[in-house]
Formats: structure tokens, C-alpha cells, sequence
């Protein structure tokens, strides 16, 4: 499942979504075992986890703030900052280090200018790390969103950005050579 935000949900206010996640969030009010899945629709839906939204799991789920705030912090999938529309994750495995992940992050940070862990002012693009995509003979590996580019160097950075800016769908788009 993807943690990337729907095109119509970013047409909506936050507060809309509140109210819409509130109606969801009541249906499992109740149910053993339901905090991981409101917050992965709370995910889905805000594209993020907003402090309100977390506000609101605890509330309607009858659990403490605390107990919400650790389980969303000890997932790397739940993130508490708004992500970009497309998500750039850099393998720095043993493999992909070796093989020059860590050039491609800098090479990433510096096209970018942010961090791992930031997101663009456009919020086109937010950048983490990862530890082994599995592409291990193809290192160093990249993915944007659920597009693999195998064999990266630093040169090719800008072109591979390309294909994801100002796109309405960039799904297929990856540079895979």
C-alpha cells in the first residue's frame, strides 16, 4: 500500500478530511486490534499523520495519546511531516553503500536542497533512505515511489527527477536501464 496522498484528497481541507476520517475512524471504535489500520487509512488520506488526526484515534479508540504516539513513531511507515508527491528512497545497504549509495544520496541532496527526512517546498518530492531494496546485483539502487532505478550515478540524477516533476502520473515512468 502506498503512502502516497490521492490527487482528490489534496483538494480537500484538512479539516474535511478530519471530518471524513472521523466518520471512518467510528467504524472501528470498539474493534481489538484496530489502531495500525486507522492509521494506515489516516496515512492514506492525509498523506501523513496530522497531530489532530493521532488527537482523534486516541479519543474515538479509547487508547492514550502516548500509546498512538509510540506505535506511530516506531513504524518507519507512519510519518508525522507532510510527505511530497512522490517519495525517493536511497538504498544504503551493504551492497549500494559500497557500490556508491552514498554519492547518489548526496548527489539527491544537493539537486533537492533537503535532507533525508525533509520534503520540497513544492512538496513534489520528499527523500529517506532505505536498508536493501532486495536489488542487491543492480546496486546502487534507488526507488521513486514503486519505480526501481538500478545502476544510478550521480550524473543521471537530474535526468531521472525529470520524469517525476510537475507529472500528474509518473507511474511507469522510471528510468530502469
Amino acid at each position: 500500500m502506498s503512502s502516497m496522498p490521492c490527487t482528490a484528497c489534496r483538494e480537500t481541507s484538512e479539516q474535511d478530511r478530519l471530518t471524513q476520517f472521523d466518520d471512518v475512524l467510528r467504524q472501528y471504535a470498539g474493534q481489538p486490534g484496530a489502531l495500525i489500520p486507522v492509521l494506515q487509512i489516516a496515512q492514506r488520506l492525509f498523506g501523513y499523520l496530522p497531530e489532530a488526526a493521532l488527537k482523534q484515534v486516541a479519543t474515538v479508540l479509547n487508547k492514550p495519546y502516548s500509546e498512538v504516539a509510540g506505535v506511530v513513531g516506531f513504524y518507519s511507515y507512519f510519518s508525522t511531516v507532510p510527505r511530497g508527491k512522490h517519495l525517493i528512497q536511497v538504498c544504503l545497504g551493504t551492497a549500494c553503500y559500497v557500490r556508491g549509495g552514498k554519492e547518489v544520496l548526496a548527489a539527491l541532496k544537493d539537486a533537492l536542497r533537503i535532507e533525508v527526512g525533509e520534503t520540497t517546498a513544492d512538496r513534489n518530492f520528499s527523500l529517506d533512505v532505505g536498508r536493501c531494496f532486495g536489488a542487491c546485483g543492480l546496486a546502487p539502487v534507488l526507488m521513486i515511489d514503486d519505480d526501481v532505478h538500478q545502476r544510478v550515478r550521480p550524473a543521471r540524477i537530474a535526468r531521472i527527477l525529470d520524469q517525476y516533476r510537475n507529472t500528474e502520473d509518473a507511474a511507469g515512468a522510471g528510468d530502469h536501464a
